[in-house]
């Protein structure tokens, strides 16, 4: 470790932020130079490297821009800036912890995780609703319970107080955080829909959805001694007012001033609405228009579901990436750390990636980076999602009897011929790229437990028996987080009028009602987390009793007896398994780098998280495909060896495979035994010089198998005798 400090800095070919900078923009013109300057890979690992989800969020704030056309009286979102639109008109939507979308996907994901229950029984219902305006507004509730607590802490002390001070940096902060909202309608939509609705349905149970007129009133014991409630007196209703403590009169005003302050449209209606919503009012108001407010109410619900339904559609393919990231830190599960993950985002599409014109800065990049006796910024894995997967056999319809499903063009699917481009780029630079399939319905596990791996295996079939074929990493199947037909979110119910009063509607065609399509997250995430994460000592001594801190987990075989059922991922199951026929098939095929969702139980406890059943390269085998670990030790092996003899002098390759204990591989095969050994039991490496070649074929055993590595030697001026 001395050595080589980090064996699992990995990056991610996918555009993130287009208004963030981007690896082709920050390399620049490369004709005539064949490294970056120290410099250059600064300012790289400035804008683009990422050692957590947090720092992610942080530095390419993945965002959705929105804006309003008046010609169809709808919201419109993007993904990308509009251009020729001014920026005032154009809203920018951070997706971060904060958005109610994304937050409702980390505690379902969270959830589920807690459970360990797979898809078919797990209550999506309970927390998809998370997005409609209750719940936004229950959120909303939970701020105000903290401004009114630190209001009140705050108007205790006295000016100048150093204790007050720090009250009044938190109110600031949280003040902050409410003015954003002043002027976006569409996140003050929720509150004007729940205000309404809490005004107008006051004193009826949640469950009756139904009001009646209501007069305040009190209860009394009359002449005789019968029980009556009686009209209070009107000026009970301001005494109200003014027994309402300072306190709530002072945050009033507070509101008050920082709405006048802050928004650049002010409208009465949405200043009383703020003031509502963060300082109810005791005292009733007997002015209730009720048919304006039914008709705004009905109105702002259809456009609220409208929006929402838009905002969903174009934002989910970034919420999949943005998860896959998040998945890729969340592998690293221990306490301890070590070798931490670190991920560099390219913020660029492939297909710009390996464009003849681009290639060259792609190159000069890893060169400068991997090819070097310096492996601090050393890249040893890849990811590649959503690589397209066409289906075949999809019979066409002349005419359409019922309503089916919209034809939807699949948005920014990298194909297999750019995938092929990068690993003719890659495997010289022996990076392994893990790649996974678009996300869909046809890439679950349950697709997969039903047509097994064939289809994978066909779309594959070109990168086979191809010279970077030891660097392609395919991983099967895609994580579900909402399956396409649990993703329905109820938004709410339309309100109608009535003679003595309001109700919410009990039709079927008045419950508004937006489907969320699914969510799924690309198992390439998952499987460059599980192997970076077991690439760090401190991880696997979470899980095994004899690890050594000297060595990285270059040659952790997750496949080997019960490692895959400790070293296990944090995703929760999703099926109840594959068929016997299915693992038959990635039995006999060991294909791929395969997830599983199985029941099994180690050491007397069940496993509710999905395992790696298979960890394969495209690499030709015997009896397959190669386990990926051949070529992550060959490669860990060979930088090792270039260091240590100097670019491969002879001499020093003759020293380092020497029987005098002090050679290197004396030392790895005296500290066998270790779950991180790099020669474990059963391994062994030789050598033999060719000196008329002047080549040095090195055969690495693993297993009984051999792997062969062969490098170009330095011929030193004197002869030395092995």
């Amino acid at each position: 470790m001395d050595i080589i400090n980090q064996t699992n800095r990995t990056i991610l070919f996918e555009e993130m932020n287009p208004e963030k900078l981007d690896i082709m923009t920050i390399v620049g013109d490369v004709r005539g130079i064949d490294s970056l300057s120290d410099d250059k890979i600064k300012e790289i690992n400035q804008h683009l490297l990422v050692k957590s989800f947090d720092e992610f969020l942080d530095k390419f704030s993945p965002s959705v821009y929105s804006f309003f056309n008046a010609a169809n009286q709808k919201v419109m979102y993007t993904l990308k800036k509009p251009e020729g639109i001014s920026d005032d008109s154009v809203s920018e939507i951070k997706i971060d912890q904060s958005n109610d979308f994304l937050k409702m996907l980390f505690t379902l994901i969270d959830t589920k995780r807690s459970q360990g229950i797979t898809n078919v029984d797990f209550k999506f219902e309970n927390l998809l609703d998370m997005i409609s305006p209750k719940k936004v507004m229950d959120d909303i509730r939970q701020v105000r319970k903290e401004i009114h607590y630190l209001y009140a802490q705050h108007d205790k002390l006295d000016d100048g107080d150093p204790k007050k001070l720090d009250l009044g940096d938190k109110l600031n902060f949280m003040f902050e955080d409410a003015s954003k909202n002043y002027n976006n309608v569409m996140a003050m939509l929720p509150l004007a829909i729940e205000d309404i609705k809490t005004r107008l349905l006051l004193g009826s149970s949640q469950e009756e959805s139904h009001s009646e007129a209501i007069q305040i009133g009190q209860l009394t014991i009359g002449e005789t001694g019968e029980l009556k409630i009686i009209e209070a007196p009107k000026s009970d209703s301001t005494q109200l007012l003014v027994m309402d403590d300072s306190i709530g009169n002072g945050l009033i005003s507070v509101f008050e001033d920082d709405y006048d302050s802050v928004s650049d449209t002010p409208s009465s209606y949405v200043k009383d609405l703020v003031v509502r919503t963060f300082c109810p009012l005791p005292a009733l108001q007997s002015n209730i228009n009720t048919e304006v407010e039914v008709q705004n109410y009905n109105t702002y619900l259809e456009f609220y579901k409208n929006a929402k339904d838009e905002f969903v559609k174009t934002v989910k393919p970034l919420v999949e990436k943005i998860l896959g990231v998040k998945m890729y830190f969340d592998q690293y599960a221990t306490k301890n750390k070590g070798m931490q993950p670190s991920l560099i985002v390219t913020n660029a599409k492939l297909d710009m990636m390996v464009k003849s014109s681009n290639i060259p800065r792609l190159e000069t990049f890893l060169n400068t980076v991997n090819a070097k006796n310096d492996f601090s910024d050393t890249i040893w894995f890849g990811i590649v999602p959503s690589v397209q997967l066409e289906s075949s056999g999809s019979s066409t319809v002349s005419r359409e009897r019922f309503r089916g499903n919209e034809k939807v063009a699949k948005q920014d699917g990298n194909t297999m011929e750019s995938l092929s481009m990068l690993l003719q780029v890659v495997k010289d630079y022996k990076l392994q790229i893990f790649f996974s399939f678009e996300t869909g319905e046809e890439t679950t596990f349950n697709s997969m437990a039903t047509s097994g791996i064939d289809k994978y295996m066909d779309k594959c079939g070109v990168l086979v028996r191809k010279e970077y074929s030891e660097y392609a990493v395919p991983c099967i199947p895609n994580f579900t987080v909402i399956p396409k037909d649990k993703s329905g979110v109820v938004i709410d119910t339309k309100m109608l009028q009535t003679e003595d009063g309001v109700t919410l509607s009990k039709e079927k065609e008045d419950i508004l009602k937006l489907w969320i399509e699914g969510v799924y997250i690309g198992a390439a995430y998952v499987a460059a987390g599980i192997v970076a994460a077991y690439q760090c000592g401190e991880y696997l001594k979470e899980s095994f009793k004899s690890v050594s801190r000297e060595f990285p987990g270059v040659r952790f075989d997750i496949e080997a007896g019960d490692n895959g059922l400790r070293a296990v991922t944090t995703m929760a199951k999703e099926i109840s398994g594959f068929t016997n026929n299915i693992k038959d098939a990635i039995n006999r095929k060991n294909f791929g780098f395969v997830f599983s969702s199985e029941n099994a139980q180690l050491q007397g406890k069940d496993i509710k998280r999905i395992t790696v059943y298979k960890a394969r390269s495209l690499a030709s085998a015997d009896e397959g495909f190669d386990p990926l670990y051949k070529t992550l030790v060959s490669t860990y092996i060979e930088r090792i060896l270039r260091f240590q003899t100097g670019d491969f002098k002879h001499d020093n390759i003759v020293k380092f495979f020497s029987n005098n204990p002090n050679s290197q591989k004396s030392k790895w095969l005296s500290t066998r035994g270790f779950t991180n050994s790099i020669i474990q039991d059963g391994d062994d490496m030789s050598f033999m010089i060719d000196d008329k070649s002047n080549l040095c074929q090195i055969d690495l055993v693993f297993n009984g198998n051999v792997k062969n590595l062969e490098v170009m030697i330095t011929k030193g001026t004197t002869p030395v005798k092995a």
